[in-house]
Order: structure tokens, then sequence, then C-alpha cells
């Protein structure tokens, strides 16, 4: 691959909902550039993006990957990342470190979810946007019926520059609006021919709406088109790239990715209209040392700014970070400072990836993208400049993992396996997360969505040979005690020599503290003061299980009144199980009580599922605290949920609102669960202690 320039250079995501069509288009990209001999297939698992074996077993993109191309003496950095919701980091890293987007929505059917959420993503990024229609030769392909639904939701500045020529069910050529100039697929050819009659009263319509837009673009242009003058060629070229730079206009096209057809177009419509690194301007970011805010200017000869936006946790490289260089030019075998971790990181040989084939190069210039492999403190994230210009680039910010589950070895004594094979899956993947529960001693994984899990799990068995069972992480319940008692609890154990003698009177109290509160009010001695910390040491290690369910036990106040010992038998043993016996006593006679973790969640829904949501909410035994709007027709509806009710709510969620949906959740109390759930749980709990006394 040739050197380029930064002004040479387009990075440019393609985005859209699942299934449409995305990998195909970058496969017909790159087919048609001459970097594939040969045009591979999704379906068949022999697609250039799709190379993961995860990806060729479900037959959908998993992870972003790199296309790099050439045409007409620009580098095109095709970045493809998936459509579906669960991996939304991965379309998160991609869009970070593009210049523009290509959101693909199928010809046939409505826009889809995945749609809006892409045009979302590129809004918040802040870079233009270009809408593909694809699948345009499909049955029951309907351009203008999409077209229609695009302008409603997306508003007035999606203006097509590219219209479908239909002939019989079969896309046969197009309509170049800019132009007026129609083109039709002669085998491996495109012939001049008519604008089709039919089309001409659209296509004068859309040329008029395309003149007011970049009209709107220039003040001399304005001018020129109140007076009634015709723009030059350059001009409207001019005028269109203005507004698509300033996102005022999103042009539209159409082709058919998996046939090959309308596909040069698009690429000199990425030439023409979409910018840049140089014509993207400044970034910003943070001095390392100070919270001043700094431009970056985006030239190779500038002091030197890299952004790491994605880790690849390869078997057999190690680890790749994939880069993307803002300013400055990254050489093999240089010295590069983490502003991070505060290291010195040893570039080994750069390379750029065309899925996953590594190809080496010497540099990457400002703009540029690509991967280098073994850095030692490198991570997602991270940003890799000179030593005497530390700076730190705006990191990704990354979803929230909404569902855990725990993980189980399906083989005893692969527990050290699974936690080193989920530990480098978390290095690879910034939305997934693990931790393990000391209290349940369950390994819980957190992530996306039930297929993301799944994903990992997969993941998990391939990469590191190790296999798990995925169930529902158990609930942390809690015991308390609602009312006030006085118990004795004596140990006296009399076997020939010293015998053992521990005697105790408690009084066990619901207390204010989440942890045991003790106190001692002993008169005359009947307790000798050495044996107190037995007493607590006793009562701190029976708390761990209630008697109920064998729930730790909180809010408890513990006050040791009287007692008596054994100038001889007594000993701290003695006196600690006495205070077991006490608590044991105490507990049952105090009427014990289940506690539940309460959640405080925020949900954020389109207004129109307002009532489904809160109806869904109300079922779960949640409390709704309030409803307040947000941007955008959004509604944030504020409650109070059980834990146990929310294990698959990020699942049941996004199949309510058809994945528009998302939501918050922190642990915020305990309360005393309802009878039913409380009989439920204990009868549960006896049942599993009965199989584990059996089993043992």
């Amino acid at each position: 691959m040739k050197e380029y320039t930064s002004d040479k250079i387009r990075n440019i995501c393609i985005m859209g909902h699942g299934g449409s069509g995305k990998t195909t288009l970058a496969e017909a990209i790159m087919f048609n550039t001459g970097v594939l001999d040969r045009f591979g297939k999704v379906a068949d698992g022999t697609s250039t993006c799709d190379y993961d074996p995860e990806e060729i077993k479900r037959k959908i993109s998993i992870n972003t990957a790199m296309a790099p191309c050439e045409w007409k003496d620009v580098k095109i950095n095709l970045i493809d990342t998936p459509g579906y919701f669960d991996f939304v980091g991965e379309v998160k890293q991609g869009i970070r470190v593009s210049d523009s987007a290509l959101i693909l929505t199928p010809a046939k059917g409505s826009v889809a979810v995945g749609t809006e959420k892409s045009w979302e993503y590129a809004r918040e990024q802040g870079i233009p946007k270009m809408l593909v229609i694809s699948k345009i030769d499909e049955e029951n392909a309907d351009f203008f019926g999409v077209l229609e639904q695009m302008k409603n939701i997306f508003g007035k500045s999606v203006i097509p520059l590219q219209l479908p020529i239909i002939e019989g069910d079969k896309f046969i050529g197009y309509v170049d609006v800019v132009d007026v100039k129609a083109k039709k697929f002669e085998k491996d050819k495109l012939i001049d021919i008519a604008v089709p009659g039919a089309l001409l009263e659209k296509v004068k319509e859309i040329k008029d709406s395309i003149n007011e837009a970049v009209a709107e673009t220039d003040e001399e242009l304005m001018n020129k088109f109140f007076g009634g003058e015709d723009f030059t060629h350059e001009e409207m070229l001019k005028g269109l790239k203005i507004g698509i730079l300033d996102c005022s206009i999103t042009p539209v096209l159409c082709n058919s990715g998996l046939n090959n057809l309308g596909i040069q177009f698009l690429m000199d419509s990425i030439l023409e209209y979409m910018p840049s690194p140089v014509e993207k301007g400044v970034v910003k970011a943070r001095k390392s040392d100070s919270d001043n805010i700094v431009d970056i200017k985006q030239d190779e000869k500038a002091p030197l700014s890299v952004m790491v936006f994605k880790t690849i946790a390869d078997p057999f490289v190690g680890k790749i970070s994939m880069l993307r260089v803002y300013s400055g030019t990254l050489k093999t075998d240089s010295t590069v400072f983490n502003t991070g971790a505060e290291k010195t990181e040893k570039v080994a040989q750069l390379f750029v990836m065309r899925g996953k084939k590594h190809v080496a190069v010497d540099k990457l210039i400002a703009g540029d993208i690509g991967g280098v492999a073994k850095l030692q403190y490198t991570n997602t994230n991270d940003t890799l400049c000179d030593v005497g210009n530390p700076v730190i680039l705006d990191k990704i910010t990354f979803p929230e993992p909404a569902l855990s589950l725990a993980v189980e070895p399906k083989t005893k004594g692969d527990e050290e396996k699974i936690g080193l094979g989920l530990q480098k899956l978390q290095d690879e993947d910034p939305t997934f997360k693990v931790s393990l529960n000391t209290e349940t001693h369950q390994t819980i994984i957190s992530g996306v969505g039930e297929q993301h899990l799944d994903v990992i799990v997969s993941k998990l068995k391939v990469k590191f040979n190790v296999s798990v069972n995925m169930t529902d992480p158990k609930v942390p319940y809690r015991e308390t005690i609602k009312k006030k008692v006085k118990v004795e609890g004596k140990h006296k154990k009399q076997s020939g020599g010293h015998g053992q003698y521990g005697h105790v009177w408690m009084e066990f109290d619901h207390g204010d503290k989440e942890d045991l509160t003790f106190e001692e009010k002993i008169f005359g001695g009947s307790v000798p003061r050495q044996y107190f910390p037995a007493v607590e040491k006793g009562l701190r290690e029976s708390i761990l299980r209630g008697v109920l369910a064998g729930y730790p036990v909180v809010n408890l106040k513990a006050t040791l009144v009287d007692g008596s010992f054994h100038p001889v038998d007594s000993s701290e043993m003695a006196f600690k199980i006495a205070a077991h016996l006490a608590y044991k006593k105490g507990l049952e006679q105090a009427g014990s009580v289940l506690l539940e973790p309460i959640c405080h969640a925020e949900v954020y829904v389109p207004e129109s599922y307002m009532g489904d949501i809160i109806g869904d909410l109300n079922k779960r035994r949640g409390r709704i605290l309030g409803m307040n709007p947000q941007d955008g027709g959004i509604q944030q509806v504020v409650a109070e949920v059980p834990q146990a009710e929310m294990f698959k709510y990020a699942t049941d969620l996004r199949s309510m609102t058809h994945g528009r949906g998302y939501f918050k959740i922190w642990f915020e109390r305990y309360e005393e669960a309802p009878p039913v759930v409380s009989a439920k749980v204990i009868e549960e709990a006896k049942k599993n202690m009965t199989e584990t006394e059996h089993f043992e």
C-alpha cells in the first residue's frame, strides 16, 4: 500500500441495523478497489470483515473490523461495525475514530431502530452522515417509501443524490440527480441513457431541493439562487460539501452490495463529499498535567498524539492495540509515552489490518488508522504521545453492562483457567465486566445483553478451551429481628481433667447500624472482662448465618447483661460457644425476618412506551417515584424495584421497546420482603441445606 498525505485519507464508519448489508457493502468496495480478487459472502463465512469464528458461526458481525482500500489516489479506511445492540461498544469504538458515517437501511420494510441509533451516535460524535438505501434489488424494495420515512424521522436535511431505475422489479441503473444524468448497468460497465420519463418530475423536484440546500450554505450562492441564476457544477459540489460537513445536508444514495451494483457511485461520493482528517480540523485534548484544553492540529508534522480505540486478544499474536494517529507521525521501532499509565512504550512493527490480515507499514501519519502488537501497559482509551508533549484525547464513553449472570465451571478444577480467560476477554471488551461475589462465592459476568454474554462464553471455549454454565446470580438477601428478647446461652462440658464452661445472658434488639452493635452491662463481675472479646467474636462469627435461610444478619444490637464463669473450666472458646448458643435461641424468639435488596432504577424510553414500562415495573413489585421528560421525546421513569425481579430486565426492556429503551440501576437499600417472597426463599434455602447435608 502506497503512502498518502492526510488530505488523501477518508475514515468512514459503516453503521446500521443488523442485517442491513454493512459487511457485504465493505466487501463490494474492497472488491471494486482491487484489494480482493474474490467477492466473499457473509452467508458462506468468507467475508473479509467477519473473520472471527463466532461471526462465521452466527453469520452476524460481532467485532468492529477495518477494511482499508485505495480508490483514485485516496486511501479509504472503512470501519465495519456490528448492527446488533449487544455489541454497541464495538460501534462506539469504530465511530470514535471516524470522520464520517455511512448509515445503511434496506429498501424493504421500515427504517429500523438500529438506523435511528446509528444516526444518534453519529450526531453525538458531530460527524457528517451519508444514508444508503441498501438491497435495492430485493423483491418488494421501495426506495421512495423508505426515503419518505427517513425524511419524517431525520428531518429536512435528508436529500437523495441518486435515484434507482427499476425495470420489471430489477435494479438496472440510476439517476445522478446533481448532474441530471442516467446510467445503466451493462455487465461490468456503466452506459449513459436518457432519464426515464417516469422519474423526470421527481428528479426536478429533488434538484430544486438540492439547489435550495446548496444556496443556504453560502451567502454568495444564496444571492445567486434568489437572482434566478443556475449554479455551476463546481458551485453545486462546493455547496453540497459545505452542507454535508456542517450536517445541514444528509445525502441519500442507493445500491446493491451483494450484486455489486451502484457501488462505484458511492465510492466517488465518499471521495467527493466526505471530509478528510485535515478538513475535520482541530481535535480537542487535555494537557495531562492540568485541566487546560489544547487544540491538536491534524498534521503529520505536529507533535504526536495517538488514540488507542480497540484491543484484540489474539491467541497467536498476543495483545493487539488498534489506534488512530491524530497528529504527528508514528513510526515502527519508536518509543512513545502513555499518558494514562505514565509509562513509555516501545512500538515494534506497525501494520494496517484488513479483516484478520496484517499488512506491515513503516509509519502511520496524522489521520491514519493501524495497529501494533504487544504494548505492555496500553489499553483501550489510552493516549500515546511524545514525552515532551503529554496530552489526553477524549475517551470513548461505553455503556454500562445491563445484564449479569453467574458462571460455573462444567469441569471441576477449571476455575483458574476461567478466571484468566475472562480477564483477557474483559481487557478486549470494555462493555464486559467480571467480578467475584465474595458473599455468594459466584463469578459474575456482566454485559449489554444475553447474546453478548453468550458470545463471551463461546469465546471462552474457543480461545481458552474451557466451558462454563450460565445461571442467574444468587440474590444477596439479609435477615434481621423485629423485637427485643433476653436469652441464656450456656456451654458446659465435663470430660475428665479441665472441662469447658461459658455462661451468658444476652439481650438482642433491632440496632441502628447495619453491622453488629455489641455492648456489655455486667455488674459485679459475673462475667470477667477478659471474656468480653470472646463473646463479641462468637456473635460476629454467628451473624454470617441467620436462622431463617442462612443469610447474613444485619441491624442487630447485642448486649451482654449477665452470666457466670468457672475459675478453672472457663475459657475464651467456651464463652464464644455460649454466645453462639444465645444468638441462635435469641433470633428464633425475636421474630427474624428476611430482607431483600431494593434497587434504584432509571428507565429511558420514548413517550409512546410509557404505559407498557410502568405496567411492567408494577408487575415486578416496583414503586414508581417519578417521570421526567428528557430531550428528543424521551421520558425518564424513576422507580425502586427489588433486585430479584431485575435480572433479565435488559432483555425484556429491549423486547418491549424494540431496542429503543435503556436503563441504569444501582443498589439502594434493604427492605423486609413480602411474606410470599420470604416463604419461597426460606423454602428454597432449606431445600438446598438438606441437599448439601445429604451430599455430605
